[in-house]
């Protein structure tokens, strides 16, 4: 399962430089969106997918998990759904007050 789980945020990094490398606001503030996402299940991952009881102190449990991932991924949720939310309404804002939505029409490149 880890493995697959793997597999996974790595084609979630490819999409993600992809649509980071992109010209338009939209793709790279959705592409940032994507790589927050492979990097909580990447945090999912290197904490360990065990089954186990919840780390309370009792000694009937013969394992448990460790709660130390699943604060570093709430955590990170939080985080990155207000840098998502910073960076819509930035882009909402550039696109009001210039009408474009290039990032190289946006830098005053007018040719290649």
């Amino acid at each position: 399962m880890e493995t697959l789980i793997t597999i996974l945020v790595g084609i979630l990094v490819t999409v993600a430089v992809y649509l980071l490398l992109s010209r338009s606001l939209i793709r790279i503030i959705v592409g940032s969106a994507v790589l927050s996402h492979a990097v909580h299940l990447l945090l999912m991952v290197m904490g360990g997918l065990k089954k186990g009881s919840a780390p309370l102190l009792d000694e009937n449990a013969t394992s448990y998990t460790d709660p130390l991932p699943q604060a570093l991924i709430l955590t990170a949720i939080v985080i990155s759904f207000a840098v998502t939310a910073f960076l819509l309404v930035l882009g909402y804002r550039t696109y009001k007050e210039t009408g474009l939505d290039d990032s190289k029409e946006l830098r005053g490149f007018t040719d290649e």
